[in-house]
């Protein structure tokens, strides 16, 4: 007879790794809208809030790259500057973008209310926490200091330019885990507030619970948020909720604030022998 023998992680969580913009700081990821915008304004082309956030969770060079292959953003540069944009403007818009960008974390290093209380009690748990992010090495020193003098300090800070291949790619996840020294991508949970930042979650095997209102996909900053309607919120709710399960999300909930009761939820299913 012939037989299968599957081998199966049943311990619990061993370490959680969260982005930055959208997911523990910066409420309605404001930061790099508002450095996309100031960017292309330069060039001498407005750029809507919907064309900055498509490509959100990219690494910053490739997110550029994505908004000038938009047939608008590439009709307006060529009538602008009289021809498609090369790669050398590319290079040079990232070079200018660093310093925007660098000046518009600054404005926005807040922690996402609850986020404080959440590292504190997942590290309780001896859970072990790591971040990534699509911004590079240079943008995100002062945001970790800011992060860490409100109470958040992940062990472990991969960014988008300490790997070969951002996201979509595993490789700044998978570089987290074996830095966090998890015993295995299924003890692993991605936290993230783009598409694409669950696509690197779910292409490195591990857990995702993807935060649906206060980052990208709502794309309001938490006073914007709080103005609104009950109702509208709720269609905000929705389509983000709806939008992020479709992307393949294991878990999709508002705001860090929620994350312990799905680490639990993740525990159990663990325990059951489950994997993501």
């Amino acid at each position: 007879m012939n037989y299968r023998f599957e081998r199966r992680y049943t311990g619990s969580v061993q370490a959680v790794i969260m982005d930055w913009a959208g997911t523990t700081v910066d409420f309605g990821s404001m930061a790099p809208i508002r450095a996309f915008q100031r960017l292309f304004a330069g060039e001498g082309i407005e750029v809507t809030l919907a064309e900055c956030r498509a490509p959100m969770g990219s690494e910053k060079r490739e997110h550029i790259r994505q908004m000038l292959a938009m047939t608008r953003i590439a009709d307006a540069w060529t009538q602008v500057h009289g021809a498609a944009a090369s790669e050398a403007d590319i290079d040079r818009l990232y070079q200018d973008f660093v310093q925007i960008q660098i000046e518009s974390i600054r404005d926005s290093a807040e922690l996402i209310p609850g986020m404080a209380e959440v590292a504190r009690e997942l590290t309780g748990r001896g859970i072990r926490l790591g971040a990534n992010t699509g911004y590079s090495r240079d943008m995100i020193t002062e945001l970790v200091q800011r992060a860490a003098e409100q109470g958040y300090t992940p062990e472990v800070v991969i960014t988008a330019s300490d790997v070969r291949r951002g996201r979509p790619w595993p490789e700044m996840s998978l570089r987290a885990a074996c830095a966090l020294e998890a015993s295995a991508v299924q003890a692993c949970v991605k936290v993230d507030d783009t598409g694409v930042g669950i696509e690197e979650g779910l292409n490195a095997g591990m857990w995702t619970v993807a935060l649906a209102v206060s980052g990208n996909e709502v794309g309001l900053s938490l006073a914007d948020w709080q103005a609104q309607s009950p109702t509208q919120q709720q269609v905000l709710r929705e389509r983000a909720h709806g939008r992020l399960a479709a992307i393949g999300a294991h878990y999709v909930i508002d705001t860090i604030a929620e994350l312990p009761a799905v680490i639990d939820d993740i525990n159990a299913r663990l325990a059951r022998g489950e994997r993501p």
